[in-house]
């Protein structure tokens, strides 16, 4: 594969600036996740680069990885979504980069599992609008996590 710099020919000035303004790290996202975590007692690893994808919040006391994904990169709805994509701007480079991230999260997945880590994904969305449902989900694995770790 070329240059990834040079894949786009055709792209305006503006869409240019609003892409190299997509953060990878500390979105929005992840720290109204974090905060509520932190207020709530838990302490974590952010971009935990020991672990396979760097998890973007990680629990290490109970192995746990919480990826926050936004709904266009990681491709929510995706089957829904592709048609729409496809006659976009540069819909083939967006639809084999969308699918690319999804298959990439699912080898990550993999991956954790394998090392014994749990995984949870959350949609930027419901981070944003429903931050204590996300909280109490992390809370309900942890006991989980806690249960089963009692039964060892």
């Amino acid at each position: 594969m070329g240059d990834k710099r040079y894949e786009f020919q055709n792209v305006s000035q503006q869409r240019s600036k609003n892409m190299s303004r997509i953060r990878g790290k500390d979105t929005s996202i992840e720290v109204a996740l974090r905060r509520a975590l932190w207020k709530k007692g838990y302490r974590y690893r952010k971009n935990y680069k020991a672990l396979p994808g760097s998890p973007d919040i990680c629990l290490t006391k109970y192995k746990l990885a919480i990826f926050c994904d936004s709904e266009f990169f990681h491709g929510k709805d995706w089957e829904v979504l592709r048609p729409r994509v496809e006659k976009g701007n540069n819909g083939e480079y967006w639809a084999k980069k969308i699918q690319n991230n999804i298959n990439r999260d699912n080898e990550t997945d993999k991956k954790l599992l394998f090392l014994g880590w749990t995984v949870i994904h959350f949609w930027g969305a419901d981070i944003l609008k429903k931050t204590e449902e996300c909280v109490r989900t992390i809370e309900e694995v942890i006991f989980d996590i806690q249960l089963n770790d009692m039964g060892d």
